[in-house]
C-alpha cells in the first residue's frame, strides 16, 4: 500500500495521510483532491509513505491526482516550512495560501501560448504619415511592428496604454496575432538587441558603479543594504544588477510595497528589457492574470518577476537575484493569516538558494541599518542625486502656533503654492488624512461623532454628506442636529484630504487641483489616468496621501507642504517616530527631483525637536544613531526579539478571561523570555469586537522560538470557541 500525507487549507497544526489508490501516482510537491469531512478539498503532497498509523477503517483514499501544474519543487516547501515554523501557523494553511485561488481550487489550468503580434496586409499598406498625429500611441505601435512582430512584453513597452490601443489596431484589422518566434536566430538577436539598447541606456555614476560591482561579484548569498537618498537613482542600479543576473540566465524577483508602484514600475523595465519576459504578481490582478503569471514564472518563461509581498512564495527554477524596493515598508508585513515580513523570508529565501539580496531604501528600517552596522549586511550608501542639475530640496518648518491658520494652512505656505501657480511649476499639499474631517462636534454640549461599533470617530464626508468609520466601514447619514441635546449648530474638527481640496479651490479659483486618496482613487484605472494628468502637467496642485509619498517621479514638482505630522512625536507606537521620519523623507523627496530647486515647507507646532532638525539637514543617520541608543537603552527591537498573541470577541469578559489563561500558560514555561500583562489594545474596540494584546519578549530569536513552540500547543488547547486569536511573531502594529 502507499500513502500520502497532505497539507491542506484547514486551521488545525496537523498533516493529514490518504491511501494512494494502485492506479494513481504521486510525488512530493503535488496537487492532490481528498475528501475532508462532508466536502472535496485541495491539498498539497509533502510526504509519501510506505505505511500509516492511522487505523485502516479510517483513512481514505485520495480522489484524484491534478498533474496540470508542475509539483512545487523541494526548495519552496522547505521555504513554506520555515514560515509555519517560525511564524507559528499552520503548515497546511502556510503552504495553500502561497498558491494562486485558481491553483489552489482544483479547475484546470494551463499555461496559455504567448502571443505575438505582426502588420496586416492592410497595415503595412499605411502610410503613417496620414493618421493623425495626435495619436501618439497608434504611430508608435505601427512604427514599431513595420521593424518585424512583437510580443505582448515589447507591446507593453512601448506605452502604458499601449495594449488598449494595439486591441483596436486588431479590430480595424491593421494587425493580427501570429505564431511566436522562437528559433535560436530568433533567440539569439533578441539578445544581441537587448545587449546593444542596454548599452546605449543610461550610463552609471561613479557612486552607483560602486554599489553595483559588489553584488556582481558576489558568489553565493549576501545580504546588501542600498541605503540611497530620493532621486539617488536606486532604480538604475535595480537595471544594471537585473541585467548583469539576466546575462547569466538567472531570473530575477523584484519585490515592491504596494500596488500602486507597479504598473509605473512594470513600465519602466518593459521599456529597459524589451526582449525579456516580465510578469507581474499582485492583487490587482485578476485571478486568470494571476495564474498565467505565476505559471509563467515557475514555468521560468518569465526571467523578471515584479511583485508585492505574495510574490516572494513565486517558484522561479532558476532565481538568481532577489531585490526588495522600500525594504523599510510596513505593506511588507502581512497583517492577517499567515503574519509573515516579505522582506525577512525574501532574506531566508536568498540564503537558501544562495543567490544576492538587496535591500533599497533612502530611510532604512533599524533593523536593517543595524545588521548593516554590525556585519550581517553589506552598506552600499548612494548619498548624492543621480541628476547632477538636481539638488536635494530645501527643507523649513512653520511654526504652526505663532500664525493664524487658514483650514490648517499657514499665509506662508499659500504664499508659496501661490508663487509656483504664477511659474507654472506643480506643488503637492500632502496630509495623510482622508475625508472632510476626522470628527464632527456639537459647539453646545461637546458631542462628538463617535462610531457606535468602534473606540474611534467617524469621520466626515461632506461631499456625500456621509460620517464614515475608517476602521469597521459603518456609516450614516450627517445629523442635522446634534443627538445628544439638539444643538444645530455642528462643526468639522480638524481637517482631511477634501477639505484642504476645498479650501485651495476657494483660495486659488484658476488652479487645477487634483485629490489623490483612496476614495479618490477607488475605482480601476482611475489612479493611471491622474498619473498621465500629472505627468502632462494637466494638474497644479496635488492633494494627497501617504499614496503619493513614495516612489513617483514628477520632474515639475518643486513644493511640498505637509500639515498636521506632530500626533506622531507623542504616539504610544515606539515607531512611530521612525515611521514618520521615513514618510517625511519620502514626500520630501518629490520635489526638485530634475534641474528645478525643490522646497518642503513642514507645518508643526515643535519645529525644535530633533526629528524636524535631522530632516532639515537630510542626516537619516543621525537620526537614526539617536532612534537605536533609545531602543537599545530602553530594550525594544532591534536589540530583543517580540511575539504579541492578540485576542478578539464581542463578549469582553471572556476575551480577559482566555488571555489570562494565555498568560498563565505563558509565565509556567520555562525559557529566557519577558511575559508582560493582558492590556487593551491601541483601538479596543473595533466594529462590536473587543481587542486585547500579551506581549511576550527575548534577549536572542532562538530563545523566543523556544519559548513560542511550547506555548502555542497550549494556546491551542484553551477553550476559544467565541472568539479568535492569533500569534504575531516580530509585529509592527501594537
Amino acid at each position: 500500500m502507499n500513502f500520502v500525507r497532505v497539507a491542506l487549507d484547514v486551521p488545525l497544526s496537523t498533516l493529514f495521510d490518504y491511501f494512494l489508490p494502485e492506479n494513481f501516482t504521486a510525488v512530493v510537491g503535488q496537487r492532490v483532491l481528498v475528501p475532508f469531512g462532508r466536502q472535496q478539498m485541495v491539498g498539497v503532497v509533502l510526504e509519501c509513505l510506505s505505511e500509516t498509523d492511522v487505523p485502516a477503517e479510517r483513512i481514505k483514499a485520495v480522489q484524484q491526482v491534478l498533474d496540470d501544474v508542475p509539483p512545487l519543487p523541494a526548495d519552496l516547501l522547505k521555504l513554506l516550512r520555515f514560515c509555519s515554523d517560525y511564524y507559528q501557523h499552520p503548515l497546511g494553511m502556510t503552504v495553500l495560501a502561497a498558491l494562486p485561488a485558481r491553483v489552489r481550487s482544483g479547475e484546470p489550468v494551463t499555461l496559455k501560448r504567448a502571443l505575438t503580434y505582426e502588420l496586416s496586409e492592410a497595415g503595412r499598406a499605411l502610410d503613417l504619415a496620414q493618421l493623425p498625429k495626435r495619436k501618439v500611441v497608434q504611430h508608435r505601435i505601427l512604427a514599431a511592428l513595420q521593424a518585424g512582430p512583437l510580443g505582448a512584453q515589447q507591446v507593453r513597452a512601448l506605452s502604458p496604454s499601449a495594449m488598449a490601443t494595439l486591441k483596436a489596431l486588431l479590430e480595424t484589422g491593421w494587425a493580427r496575432e501570429c505564431a511566436p518566434t522562437s528559433s535560436p536566430e530568433h533567440a539569439k538577436a533578441a539578445g544581441e538587441l537587448t545587449q546593444v539598447a542596454f548599452e546605449n541606456a543610461h550610463t552609471l555614476t561613479d557612486e552607483q558603479q560602486q554599489a553595483v560591482d559588489p553584488v556582481t561579484r558576489s558568489a553565493g548569498y549576501a545580504s546588501f543594504l542600498l541605503y540611497g537618498i530620493t532621486g539617488s537613482g536606486k532604480t538604475e542600479v535595480y537595471v544594471h544588477l537585473m541585467h548583469h543576473f539576466l546575462q547569466r540566465s538567472g531570473q530575477v524577483l523584484l519585490l515592491v510595497p504596494e500596488i500602486n508602484l507597479t504598473p509605473q514600475l512594470e513600465h519602466y523595465f518593459q521599456s529597459r528589457f524589451p526582449q525579456t519576459e516580465l510578469v507581474s504578481l499582485h492583487s490587482g490582478l485578476s485571478e486568470g492574470e494571476r495564474t498565467q503569471n505565476w505559471l509563467r514564472a515557475q514555468s521560468g518563461q518569465a526571467r523578471i518577476v515584479l511583485g508585492t509581498r505574495l510574490s516572494v512564495f513565486t517558484p522561479l527554477p532558476e532565481l538568481g537575484l532577489i531585490i526588495v524596493d522600500e525594504e523599510h515598508d510596513a505593506s511588507f508585513k502581512q497583517q492577517d493569516g499567515l503574519r509573515y515580513s516579505a522582506r525577512d523570508v525574501a532574506i531566508f529565501r536568498a540564503n537558501q538558494r544562495s543567490v544576492p539580496i538587496v535591500l533599497g531604501s533612502a530611510t532604512p528600517s533599524l533593523e536593517s541599518w543595524h545588521n548593516a552596522h554590525s556585519g550581517r549586511y553589506t552598506l552600499l550608501p548612494l548619498r548624492q542625486r543621480a541628476n547632477q542639475q538636481a539638488r536635494l530640496p530645501e527643507v523649513r518648518c512653520l511654526n504652526t502656533t505663532t500664525v493664524p491658520l487658514h483650514e490648517g494652512m499657514t499665509p506662508a505656505l499659500l504664499a508659496a503654492l501661490g508663487e509656483r501657480l504664477q511659474r507654472k511649476e506643480q506643488s503637492l499639499v500632502f496630509i495623510n488624512r482622508r475625508g472632510h474631517a476626522p470628527v464632527l462636534m456639537c459647539t453646545a454640549c461637546g458631542w462628538l461623532s463617535g462610531c457606535p461599533h468602534c473606540a474611534g470617530k467617524l469621520v466626515l464626508h461632506l461631499r456625500d454628506r456621509r460620517l464614515r468609520c475608517h476602521h469597521c466601514g459603518h456609516q450614516q447619514r450627517v445629523p442635522h442636529a446634534c443627538p445628544s441635546c439638539g444643538n444645530t449648530d455642528l462643526q468639522p474638527v480638524g481637517i482631511g484630504t477634501q477639505r484642504i481640496e476645498a479650501a485651495l479651490q476657494a483660495h486659488f479659483p484658476e488652479a487645477r487641483i487634483l485629490r489623490v486618496d483612496r476614495d479618490s482613487t477607488r475605482n480601476k484605472g482611475s489612479w493611471a489616468a491622474m498619473r498621465k494628468k500629472i505627468q502632462d502637467d494637466a494638474v497644479d496642485i496635488l492633494v494627497g496621501t501617504q499614496m503619493l509619498a513614495k516612489g513617483h517621479d514628477f520632474p515639475n514638482l518643486t513644493l511640498v507642504g505637509v500639515l498636521n505630522p506632530d500626533s506622531a512625536l507623542y504616539s504610544s507606537d515606539f515607531r512611530a517616530s521612525e515611521k514618520l521620519f521615513a514618510q517625511l523623507s519620502q514626500v520630501a523627496g518629490r520635489a526638485g527631483r530634475a534641474d528645478k530647486p525643490g522646497e518642503v515647507l513642514v507645518q508643526t507646532a515643535f519645529p525644535e525637536h530633533p526629528l524636524f532638525r535631522a530632516l532639515i539637514a537630510h542626516d537619516y543617520e543621525a537620526w537614526a544613531r539617536t532612534l537605536l541608543a533609545e531602543r537599545e537603552q530602553a530594550g525594544f527591537p532591534p536589540f530583543v526579539f517580540q511575539a504579541l498573541l492578540r485576542a478578539e470577541g464581542k463578549n469582553e469578559g471572556e476575551v480577559y478571561a482566555f488571555m489570562q489563561q494565555a498568560h498563565a500558560a505563558a509565565t509556567a514555561v520555562q525559557g529566557e523570555v519577558e511575559v508582560y500583562g493582558v492590556v487593551p489594545a491601541a483601538m479596543p474596540k473595533r466594529a462590536n469586537h473587543y481587542l486585547v494584546q500579551l506581549l511576550v519578549q527575548a534577549a536572542t530569536r532562538k530563545a523566543l522560538q523556544q519559548f513560542l513552540r511550547a506555548w502555542k500547543p497550549q494556546l491551542d488547547a484553551l477553550p476559544a470557541q467565541k472568539l479568535r486569536w492569533s500569534l504575531d511573531v516580530d509585529p509592527l502594529d501594537f
